[in-house]
């Protein structure tokens, strides 16, 4: 079983910086489109931005510019640096990540991670 684990969130105030990690974890499986989305209270889960295994990026309007993906497919991993942060980035953040292990396609979610940016 592939499970993903986040990590690197917490409490920072606007205009500074974070870094999310996000790590695959299991037995036999390879990871194709990785990424990252967001929750804030109330609001529905949105895309942040996703990654392909050949490294092409995606971002959402509000982050583009900000914010960073990037991956390591020998540590199978993405993460995401976050700049110029807002109190509008405030969210909990969860990483997903297709999967292949046993012939099967998967779609993996990360348990989240709070993000706080205080004005």
């Amino acid at each position: 079983q592939v499970q993903l684990v986040e990590s690197g969130g917490g409490l920072v105030q606007a205009g500074g910086s974070l870094t999310l990690s996000c790590a695959a974890s299991g037995s036999a499986f390879s990871l194709n489109t990785m990424g990252w989305y967001r929750q804030a209270p109330g609001k529905q889960r949105d895309l942040v931005a996703t990654i392909t295994r050949a490294g092409s990026t995606n971002y959402s309007a509000s982050v583009k510019g900000r914010f960073t993906i990037s991956r390591d497919n020998a540590k199978n991993s993405v993460y995401l640096q976050m700049s110029s942060l807002k109190s509008e980035d405030s969210a909990v953040y969860y990483c997903k990540a297709y999967a292949v292990a046993d012939g099967r396609a998967y779609e993996l979610w990360g348990q989240g991670t709070q993000v706080t940016v205080s004005s």
